[in-house]
């Protein structure tokens, strides 16, 4: 079954919703989130996910370190204001660089959360329709 990763370097707001809406999308493939410097899933993760209607059932921060990289077949990098991490290797990769919800205003931070989420939603089909078609990137 193919397999996507999506990487941020905390694993804590926009690789963990990319996972989520991911393995509702597209149950039939391989889906995980990891960062470089994993940290916590943030709350409002969990809160704007369940607002859209997906689970957030067995999320958690992981390390690269937890991935079994033979099962990727592609990377998506979700950084924007940080570095992200690079791996070694041939994998496919592409970049979404999103504004991570977590460096919002406290006050704009759910809102920041829910365009993240808002905007996953959008890009998440048709990259998922290529993967599950062998043509991942």
């Amino acid at each position: 079954m193919p397999g996507i990763l999506f990487l941020c370097v905390a694993n804590s707001a926009r690789s963990q919703l990319a996972e989520a809406i991911a393995r509702e999308m597209a149950p039939d493939l391989d889906i995980w989130s990891a960062g470089s410097e994993p940290s916590h899933v943030r709350p409002q993760v969990r809160r704007v996910l369940e607002e859209g209607g997906f689970n957030d059932k067995g999320l958690r921060a992981k390390s690269l370190f937890e991935v079994d990289m033979d099962e990727i077949d592609l990377i998506v990098t979700l950084c924007r204001e940080e570095q992200c991490p690079s791996l070694p290797g041939k994998k496919q990769r592409i970049s979404w660089p999103l504004p991570d919800p977590a460096s919002a205003p406290e006050q704009e931070q759910d809102e920041a959360f829910r365009a993240t989420r808002d905007e996953l939603i959008r890009r998440l089909p048709p990259l998922l329709k290529r993967v599950a078609r062998g043509e991942t990137a």
